[in-house]
């Protein structure tokens, strides 16, 4: 029956429902209603794919019975074709705008009533079947979405392994200091995020700059390659010439990511890698190294890692000394504030302390989503 259409007849005048009944039992299934209540209250179980609805009926008139019909969640699978004995322009025009699909006057022609009803119960077919396919198509590209966010992920997730892999790489020459590259990133992050809600940097703190930090901060010292292990692993205090020599990494460093950045191109987390390499032992004041830079010429992360690597220095036993207490560590970046350290990011570190604090030992909070580092940087005679 279902695959003949279903049509509700709403009139309260039994003739005229016996009329269409005569017309159109031997090939539907069909209901009938007497007034507008009654349609309403049979199409939700009855679900007729066309409904034809008199306009002129006691209670609510067919315009209103088929503006609530359009509006139900049934609406736009049904199809409302309003029968009526007046049929004026004004009155079909009133019929349209109450969102009749049709409008017959009576008396009709039986034959151009059933076409009329082939027709519409046709639309309501393809609506449904739109539908449907929509809902399909809806389903597949939920899927294809989540499919692509996945292929990103693990893409992504490739490449930070790599990409801390590399990082490791020059780490591994010194196993004293456990969890540097780690700490490193929880360190500049847990700095960049305080920035992005208070203090001067707001605005140029998003969620790329979040990202690309995130990603590149490991890589601040790979230059260090270029560094002898007899220069790398000294104990003792460091010559002119051999600091000299440990100066080289940021050059190195920096080359070798900037060479990096050509081969795939800018506008990847590869140019702000680029820059923290080559610019984090640079001093706000101006007085480091290697271009010499002064406040806001030094990057944003540059600046931002600085500050990282120097707290992890100093908190870190490393061979020349043992490590510093985290109180201690932080009185010494306070008082190094406007000469080594850009001031706002030395208020961003002092309002953010008891998260360095507490994340110095938590690998859930420092190695999150990452590689474990199995190795870390040394830095011979002082946190330079």
């Amino acid at each position: 029956m279902d695959a003949k259409g279903r049509i509700l007849i709403v009139d309260d005048n039994a003739t005229n429902v016996d009329i269409l009944r005569r017309i159109l039992r031997k090939r539907y299934e069909l209901e009938t209603a007497a007034n507008g209540e009654e349609c309403l209250a049979k199409i939700p179980d009855f679900k007729p794919q066309l409904v034809l609805l008199d306009i002129m009926m006691p209670g609510i008139d067919g315009y209103q019975t088929c503006r609530r019909i359009k509006s139900s969640a049934l609406g736009r699978f049904v199809q409302v074709v309003l029968v009526s004995g007046k049929g004026s322009t004004a009155e079909r025009l009133q019929g349209y705008e109450a969102q009749a699909d049709d409008y017959v006057v009576k008396p009709f022609d039986h034959d151009e009533m059933l076409s009329k009803v082939r027709v519409h119960l046709r639309l309501a077919g393809a609506q449904r079947e739109l539908a449907a396919a929509k809902e399909e198509l809806e389903i597949y590209a939920n899927d294809l979405e989540r499919l692509v966010v996945q292929r990103t992920q693990q893409w992504a997730a490739t490449q930070d392994m790599t990409v801390f892999a590399l990082a490791q790489l020059t780490d591994s020459r010194d196993p004293e200091t456990g969890g540097h590259l780690c700490r490193i990133r929880y360190y500049s992050q847990t700095l960049a995020e305080q920035l992005q809600h208070s203090g001067p940097y707001q605005t140029a703190i998003d969620g790329r700059f979040l990202n690309d930090l995130y990603r590149g901060s490991p890589l601040h010292d790979i230059g260090k390659v270029a560094v002898p292990d007899a220069i790398l692993r000294k104990p003792g205090k460091l010559t002119p010439e051999e600091f000299d020599a440990i100066k080289l990494h940021v050059r190195v460093g920096g080359d070798t990511l900037e060479n990096a950045r050509n081969y795939v191109g800018r506008g990847t987390f590869m140019d702000m890698a680029a820059d923290i390499a080559r610019y984090h032992h640079e001093r706000y004041d101006g007085s480091g190294y290697s271009a010499g830079l002064r406040g806001q010429e030094i990057p944003l992360a540059a600046r931002i890692v600085a500050l990282a690597d120097v707290y992890d220095a100093l908190t870190s036993p490393r061979i020349y000394k043992p490590a510093y207490e985290p109180e201690r560590a932080r009185q010494i970046i306070l008082d190094e504030s406007g000469t080594r350290f850009d001031p706002a990011i030395v208020e961003a570190f002092s309002a953010c302390f008891e998260k360095f604090r507490a994340g110095a030992q938590d690998e859930d909070a420092w190695a999150q989503a990452s590689v474990q580092a199995a190795a870390v940087e040394a830095e011979p005679a002082g946190y330079f």
